[in-house]
């Protein structure tokens, strides 16, 4: 089909009086975001959702959609070969473009701040199509922190329809932009729906998982820190557990080769340390539960780690979440391997900072996102229903 895979076969409009929501879907944490919102629209009675992945890690996107019972209708087969972000720009440009007019839905649907992100929300906006944006709102101030990911989400921005901002805080962000009022709604993070859901069962921890005492799980993957970054960050965490004899390492990898060929060039041959390739959302949550603290530059760990209880050291300089650190279970540390292996160890050493940084806050929500954000596209495709209250 010129470039698009169909996955499975199925009628465009399956249903004329059910109205079609194109969800776009490009890397696994959009699928774990989206996914509660697009099973909320599964059982709705008054809408469908038409679910596209644009094929970016397509094994490791489909199998968190399956956690929440979906399965994608159509995978785009971008055929990159440069791997550079305008050849993204312009290769979903052109199959979004194509997918809204065989569709032709009543609304687009994209969660976050990735390049497709910002993509989907200009091919909306070019088709005339309604852009609902999920985790609306997050700002730093700084165009290049996080690259690119802060130009995506002002591009979507200036582009939706409705804005689903996930904390008051984004929310005044987008007020200040000049978004009114009646387009932007406080829902919580659709991330909390889903750890909140996952986290409920009994999950075996991961494997190769260490059994030490105290274990750092850790992510390191965003482009700004590719380079020297990266493996200052990295020689922190190690230096970290040099010093501590009852502490481990759980360093779950990024498909991006700048991200995981220093991790285990870094960390790999350390007794106490495991890298391990991209692990699954369940395993994933499993390692939360488990860990004793979580030193990332994610974003997604950011919100989900101070609901289950475990202090987040990041590994940037700025954050677009600060309602966690405010709430005293988030500290900013940059990726100089002294200071990285400083706050390690502060909290080894002082028992009362890890008690405060332990307890369990909820910044991001209730777990009932999806379906604010459900009730309010109702209330504004159809009119007449009205919406749920804000969380």
């Amino acid at each position: 089909m010129n470039g698009l895979t169909s996955i499975k076969k199925i009628n465009l409009r399956p249903s004329k009086s059910k109205l079609c929501c194109l969800c776009i879907v490009g890397t696994r944490p959009e699928a774990i975001k989206m996914g509660p919102v697009i099973a909320e629209l599964e059982r709705s009675d008054w809408a469908y959702p038409y679910v596209v992945t644009t094929g970016q890690h397509a094994d490791v996107v489909e199998g968190a959609l399956k956690d929440f019972g979906v399965a994608p209708s159509r995978r785009l087969n971008l055929e990159r070969r440069s791997g550079s972000l305008n050849e993204l720009f312009g290769k979903v440009m052109a199959e979004i473009d194509r997918v809204i007019d065989e569709v032709r839905p009543d609304c687009v649907i994209a969660q976050g701040d990735t390049t497709s992100v910002a993509v989907v929300s200009l091919a909306a906006f070019h088709k005339n199509v309604p852009f609902m944006h999920i985790e609306a709102g997050l700002r730093t101030g700084k165009l290049n922190d996080p690259y690119p990911e802060e130009l995506n989400r002002r591009i979507a921005g200036l582009t939706a329809a409705m804005h689903f901002a996930p904390t008051a805080t984004s929310l005044d962000n987008l007020l200040r932009e000049g978004v009114a009022p009646g387009d932007c709604l406080v829902t919580g993070n659709t991330g909390i729906d889903a750890l909140l859901q996952t986290a409920a069962h009994q999950l075996p921890a991961p494997k190769d998982f260490p059994n030490l005492p105290r274990v750092i799980l850790a992510t390191a993957h965003r482009r700004e820190s590719f380079g020297a970054p990266i493996e200052d960050a990295l020689r922190g965490i190690r230096a970290a557990v040099d010093q501590h004899d009852d502490l481990g390492a759980f360093f779950v990898t990024h498909p991006n080769p700048r991200a995981h060929e220093p991790a285990r060039r870094i960390l790999g041959d350390h007794p106490r340390i495991v890298v391990t390739d991209a692990i699954d959302y369940a395993d994933m949550v499993a390692a939360l539960k488990r860990c004793w603290v979580v030193v990332t530059d994610s974003g997604g760990l950011q919100e989900e780690a101070p609901a289950l209880g475990k202090p987040v050291l990041v590994l940037r300089n700025t954050t677009e979440r600060p309602e966690a650190v405010r709430a005293g279970a988030v500290r900013v540390v940059g990726t100089n391997p002294a200071a990285v292996s400083c706050a390690i160890s502060q909290l080894c050493d002082d028992p009362d900072l890890y008690a405060r940084m332990s307890v369990p806050v909820f910044p991001y929500g209730d777990g009932q996102a999806a379906k604010r954000i459900v009730a309010a596209m109702r209330a504004r495709l159809v009119r007449s229903v009205p919406a749920l209250s804000a969380a």
